[in-house]
């Protein structure tokens, strides 16, 4: 009997230690420690904003800043980019040219009436129509990229004219906000 309980606890330390045997898993980096030490200076950025003025970044949450304004807004059936709106595109074409390693996506947009395909098609329309006008004012076109959202998302969901009107229009996103 003891040879039998001597052999149970050697055959179970064997698996034990058989469990133990496997490769150990590969270190992963930790995640970085911010030192709160005088004089330490510590440096972030968003993805696709290093080298960029960071006067310039405050600026576009700014809410007083005229580059905190993102979205032009457009008439009923409509792709053409109204005079009152140049001087906003103006500021956005200033900064990007100023910033060249800074990218701009334009999200066109439509209200809930009309087919799904016309609004995808009038979306594109319209970022397409804010992109041409940022180019005539010296932004490089790989700085631009233009898409259609169709009434995929919408900054209001009443069925009025008000907000079918809050609907259409193409948003600014710059570098780091997609």
């Amino acid at each position: 009997m003891r040879k039998s309980v001597l052999s149970v606890s050697l055959v179970s330390l064997a698996i034990l230690a058989g469990c133990g045997s496997q490769p150990p898993a590969p270190e992963q980096e930790g995640a970085g420690v911010e030192s709160r030490s005088p004089g330490a200076v510590t440096s972030t950025s968003p993805v696709g904003t290093a080298g960029i003025d960071p006067y310039a970044l405050a600026a576009l949450k700014d809410p007083k800043s005229p580059l905190a304004k993102r979205s032009i807004y457009f008439d009923l059936d409509s792709y053409i980019v109204k005079d009152e709106y140049q001087t906003l595109l103006g500021h956005h074409a200033q900064f990007l040219t100023k910033n060249s390693q800074m990218k701009m996506l334009i999200q066109g947009n439509a209200d809930e009436r009309g087919s799904r395909e016309y609004n995808l098609s009038l979306g594109q329309k319209r970022s397409e129509a804010v992109k041409k006008a940022l180019m005539l004012l010296g932004v490089k076109e790989a700085q631009l990229e233009s898409v259609s959202l169709g009434e995929e998302k919408p900054a209001c969901m009443e069925a009025t004219e008000s907000c079918w009107a809050q609907n259409r229009r193409g948003d600014m996103l710059y570098s780091g906000e997609f």
